[in-house]
């Protein structure tokens, strides 16, 4: 009778503590639909939000809406890539109720009509389809369209595009996807930002001084429309083309700040006169910022569409001591680096059509980072047309001088002037042609700045209220690159259209100018924060390629069979302890009986 009680009471209990299991299940699920959370136990804490997107999200005071299109059947890396922006989208929801979001199929539907329609719908606002072709289990393959991307709203604002995807050149499949998730917080919080901004920052592109024209920058100006308020500029001596002052006030005393957030000097063939270089140096002065796309060096291709050589030589545009006062030197020689793009040269016709083979231009260095900076960490290549090289020189002033692009370690420094001809592209590459080691092409200057003109201008109007002369500058930043093409897309050849930057239609290869230009402006304008997230990196676990192919049928033996064989052996040790133990209690309890 004990013993029968006994039994009663443990499934009772036994009972009890299902019940209460499947309750607290019910309303931890419950919970957890409503509360988003996660624990992130990651080395580099990957699914931690920074500070300034916490702060960002927690502003927001109505609804940002993100319609992404990565919805429908998709290889598995793209899957991944789903989830984790959903995650993230999750994780924004958390710290802001004004973040909404959709994840639409937009290959869904019967009516191939109607789907192509979407499509182009798609790429007129922006967004950019992968073509994917998936290898199923049985060794067909089928090609996708997909589109990683999303469509970004803000109350009555138009829609911004967000493309989800990164590739860079040399990258496999996996590693693109893999940098894509490192990014996507930066990517997200950079459509917020631009999406709810309703002043936009001032920027004004330098003329007077043979710059590049609208057409060579349409592109880049375009993509800076998109966050800021793009115009050209003429100083032409003018007091008032790059600073504004108020109106006096109640003691008659007069402010001058920069017109325009930063400023963009690109690629000048003339030099500059001491009335405009004094009024870029008061506005540096007064806190303004510029990305100097200077090139001491006048070579181009055009002179070697009609002859087969050139001469590159020195280009005075009255600039190196103002240069030179701020930090840096740039220097009068080419550099020819291996590591090149490639230059089509026509070697026949048929039935019409040229016919081109492509020859390694060492010209036509592919740039890399120089230094750890967030501004060009994890970057694509970079493509420079005749570039020369920077060295940072002892200057006055608090300056932080930081590398940011140099060539490969095989590069040759040629001085001025340099004979250039398309003769050494019959040439085999040989790594002896190439003894210097990798030279910097561009600088960040950060900091407290000294005036060219401080003890050079008289009294009078060092004194004066109207221009309000500083000898040192408020704390600002400058980026200076030895190449002005760095900026100038491509025109197409038969439509005469600007192509976007950093495309070469030759070659089809796109390489990473326009988001360096981006990345340079964003940090000038922006400051450190938003580039900051950007440059948050994790480490990439892959899987080895070799042991994927040939050790396929034993990881896969090794998954199916090792669980099925611990649960058997746990199954069998638990049934061996229940029988000891109750063939134990029974025992005993013939023993008292």
């Amino acid at each position: 009778m004990a013993m029968e009680n006994k039994r009663k009471n443990l499934k009772k209990n036994q009972l009890i503590s299902f019940v209460i299991t499947v309750v607290l299940i019910v309303v931890l699920n419950i919970i957890g639909s409503y509360v988003f959370t996660r624990f992130d136990l990651t080395s580099e804490k990957r699914y931690t939000l920074s500070d300034t997107t916490k702060e960002t999200l927690r502003n927001l005071d109505d609804y940002v809406y993100f319609k992404v299109y990565l919805e429908g059947d998709f290889p598995a890396g793209f899957k991944k890539l789903r989830r984790e922006t959903k995650e993230m989208l999750d994780e924004f929801r958390a710290y802001s109720k004004y973040i909404d979001y959709e994840f639409i199929n937009p290959s869904e539907g019967s009516d191939p009509a109607e789907i192509n329609e979407g499509y182009k719908l798609l790429y007129q606002a922006g967004l950019n389809p992968t073509n994917l072709i998936d290898q199923n289990t049985d060794g067909s393959t089928k090609q996708m369209i997909i589109w990683p991307g999303a469509l970004v709203s803000y109350r009555n604002n138009t829609e911004i595009a967000v493309d989800l995807l990164e590739s860079q050149m040399g990258q496999s499949s996996e590693e693109a996807l893999n940098a894509s998730m490192q990014h996507l917080e930066f990517r997200l919080l950079d459509a917020i930002k631009k999406v709810t901004r309703f002043m936009k920052p001032n920027i004004a592109f330098i003329e007077g001084h043979g710059e590049l024209s609208e057409v060579e920058v349409y592109d880049i100006t375009q993509t800076l429309s998109q966050n800021y308020n793009v115009g050209r500029v003429e100083i032409n001596g003018k007091v008032d083309a790059l600073m504004h002052r108020t109106e006096p006030d109640a003691q008659g005393r007069i402010k001058a700040y920069p017109s325009f957030d930063a400023i963009i000097i690109a690629k000048p063939t003339e030099p500059f006169d001491e009335k405009d270089k004094f009024l870029i140096d008061q506005y540096i002065m007064h806190g303004g910022k510029v990305l100097w796309l200077v090139e001491p060096v006048f070579a181009t291709m055009d002179s070697l569409t009609s002859q087969e050589s050139t001469i590159g030589v020195e280009q005075d545009l009255n600039l190196d001591d103002m240069l030179f006062k701020y930090g840096v030197r740039l220097n009068r020689n080419l550099l020819l680096d291996m590591n090149c793009a490639a230059l089509p040269i026509r070697t026949g016709q048929v039935a019409g059509q040229a016919q081109l083979e492509f020859y390694r231009w060492f010209y036509f260095p592919l740039v890399q980072a120089a230094s750890n900076h967030p501004m060009v960490r994890n970057m694509n290549a970079i493509k420079l047309d005749f570039v020369s090289s920077i060295d940072a020189t002892t200057s006055e002033g608090d300056i932080v001088k930081t590398p940011l692009l140099k060539t490969s370690n095989y590069t040759k420094v040629s001085g001025t002037p340099v004979f250039i001809t398309l003769a050494m592209l019959r040439q085999s590459p040989d790594k002896r042609m190439f003894p210097s080691r990798s030279q910097n092409v561009a600088y960040l200057l950060k900091g407290t700045f000294q005036s060219l003109y401080a003890n050079r201008i008289t009294a009078e109007i060092a004194e004066s209220e109207e221009m309000q002369f500083l000898a040192e500058s408020v704390p600002t930043s400058m980026i200076v690159v030895a190449d002005g093409d760095i900026i100038r897309n491509q025109i197409e050849v038969r439509t005469q259209k600007p192509l976007p930057l950093g495309y070469d239609q030759y070659t089809t290869n796109t390489y990473g100018n326009k988001a360096f230009i981006e990345n340079a402006i964003s940090y000038l304008v922006d400051g450190e924060s938003l580039i900051d997230i950007r440059s948050r990196e994790f480490k990439i676990r892959l899987l080895d390629p070799d042991k994927k192919v040939n050790q396929r049928l034993r990881w896969q033996m090794v998954n199916i069979l090792v669980p099925i064989g611990l649960v058997i052996l746990l199954g069998v040790v638990m049934a061996l302890i229940r029988k000891k133990k109750y063939c134990s209690k029974t025992t005993a309890t013939n023993e008292k009986e």
